[in-house]
C-alpha cells in the first residue's frame, strides 16, 4: 500500500515541478488577492462629498462646520445657499451628504432648546450612507460636549453648571477598532477555500479529460490510495498556502496573531480536510474542467457569502442560517479570528473543531463513495 501510494504522492509533485507556470499559480495568485482584499475590504470610510447649507450664519453655525471640516471623513464640496443648490448636489452625485443647519440655530442652543440639524443622505448607497450618519452622530456629540460649560448668572442667580454624560467605551481585542484586523483573518480563510477546492476538483477532472484516469485505474492502485495520492498534496499545498498568507498578513497588515500555532495548525489542517472533501465531491459530478469550473463557481460563492466574512448570519433568515450549518468557512473563520485576536483555546473553540470535524467526515465519505461508484 504504502509503495503504491508513494507512487502516486512522487507523480503528482513531478507533474508540479514540470509545470513551470504550477508555482506561479499557487503563490503569486494568493498574494495579489491578499493586497486587494487587505485594501479593498473595509467598512471605513473617507472624504465622504458633502455640501453644507448654513441659513444661521452664527458663531455656533461656523464652529459645527469647522468639526465637519477638521475630519478626514468628510470632503465639503459645496457651502451652498439655497436649498436647491442641496437639491443639485445630491441629485447630480456631487455630494453624499447634506447638511442643512437652519436659521435660529444658535438662539435655540442658547435657550437650551434642542436644536435640529437636518441631514440629507443619498440612499443610493445605503452601507455608505449608515456609515456616514454614524461619523456625524458622533461629530455632533463631539460638538455639544465641547459646547457644555456653565447657564450665566441671571437676576442674582449664581451660575449652574452644565453637565454631561461622558460615555467611556474600551474595546478588547482590537483597541483602536480597527476593522482590517477583522478582515484579513478571513481574508485568509476565504482564499484558502476557493485555492483548495478548485485544485482538487480540476486535477480529478482533468485526469478523466485526458484519458489517464482510466489508465490508472486499471494498474494494481485501488481507487482509496488514488484519492490518497491525489489529495495528500493538495493537503500539503493548502497548509503552504496558509502559512504563507497568515505571515504575509502579520508582517504586511501587522495584524497581531496572539494565539497558540498549534490550535491554528489543527484548525486549519480540518478545514482543509473538508475543503478537499468538497473539492473531490465537485469532481465526481463533473465529466469537464468547464463542468467543475461552473460547480466550483456555483458552490463556493454562497460558501463565501453565507460564512460570516463581511454579513452577520444572526441578521440571515432563519432558513439560511440553517444552511450555514454545514459550510466549513464559518467554522474556520471562528477559529482563524479567535487565535488571531484573542489567543483562546480548545477549551473555547472545541464546539468549531468539532463541526469542522464531522464536516470533514461527512464530506470525505461521501466523496470516495462517490468515486467509488462512478468508477464503477
Amino acid at each position: 500500500m504504502f509503495d503504491r501510494l508513494y507512487v502516486m504522492l512522487m507523480k503528482e509533485f513531478l507533474e508540479l515541478k514540470r509545470d513551470r507556470w504550477a508555482m506561479f499559480r499557487l503563490i503569486v495568485p494568493m498574494i495579489i488577492q491578499m493586497l486587494v482584499f487587505g485594501y479593498a475590504a473595509t467598512f471605513t470610510v473617507y472624504h465622504v462629498k458633502t455640501a453644507i447649507l448654513d441659513l444661521d450664519h452664527s458663531q455656533a453655525s461656523r464652529s459645527l462646520i469647522s468639526h465637519f471640516v477638521a475630519t478626514s471623513r468628510f470632503d465639503v464640496v459645496d457651502v451652498a445657499s439655497t436649498q436647491r443648490a442641496i437639491t443639485r448636489d445630491i441629485d447630480h452625485d456631487q455630494a453624499v451628504i447634506a447638511i442643512v443647519i437652519h436659521a435660529g440655530f444658535n438662539q435655540d442652543l442658547e435657550n437650551g432648546h434642542g436644536a435640529p440639524l437636518q441631514v440629507i443622505v443619498d440612499g443610493t448607497n445605503s452601507n455608505t450612507a449608515l456609515i456616514a450618519l454614524g461619523y456625524i452622530n458622533q461629530i455632533v456629540t463631539q460638538f455639544s460636549a465641547d459646547r457644555t460649560g456653565s447657564t450665566p448668572a441671571f437676576r442674582g442667580k449664581p451660575a449652574i453648571p452644565l453637565t454631561a454624560i461622558t460615555l467611556q467605551y474600551r474595546p478588547w481585542f482590537n483597541e483602536g477598532l480597527n476593522d482590517r484586523w477583522f478582515f484579513i483573518p478571513g481574508v485568509i480563510g476565504t482564499l484558502t477555500l476557493m485555492q483548495v477546492v478548485s485544485l482538487t476538483a480540476f486535477a480529478i477532472v482533468r485526469e478523466r479529460e485526458v484519458g489517464t484516469l482510466e489508465q490508472i485505474m486499471v494498474s494494481p492502485i485501488r481507487p482509496y490510495e488514488f484519492i490518497l495520492g491525489k489529495t495528500i498534496p493538495f493537503f500539503l499545498i493548502g497548509l503552504g498556502d496558509i502559512a504563507l498568507v497568515v505571515a504575509f498578513g502579520i508582517l504586511w497588515f501587522h495584524i497581531p496573531f496572539v494565539g497558540n500555532p498549534w490550535i491554528m495548525l489543527l484548525g486549519a489542517s480540518l478545514f482543509l480536510l473538508a475543503a478537499l472533501g468538497m473539492g473531490l465531491l465537485l469532481s465526481t459530478f463533473s465529466q469537464t474542467q468547464q463542468q467543475a469550473f461552473a460547480l466550483n463557481f456555483f458552490f463556493v460563492n454562497p460558501f463565501f457569502i453565507l460564512s460570516g466574512f463581511a454579513f452577520p448570519i444572526a441578521a440571515m433568515p432563519k432558513l439560511l442560517q440553517w444552511f450555514t450549518v454545514i459550510n466549513p468557512l464559518r467554522y474556520f473563520l471562528v477559529v482563524i479570528r479567535a487565535v488571531f485576536l484573542k489567543g483562546v483555546g480548545l477549551a473555547v473553540l472545541w464546539p468549531d473543531m468539532l463541526a469542522l470535524t464531522l464536516l470533514a467526515l461527512v464530506m470525505l465519505a461521501i466523496s470516495v463513495l462517490r468515486f467509488r461508484k462512478s468508477l464503477d
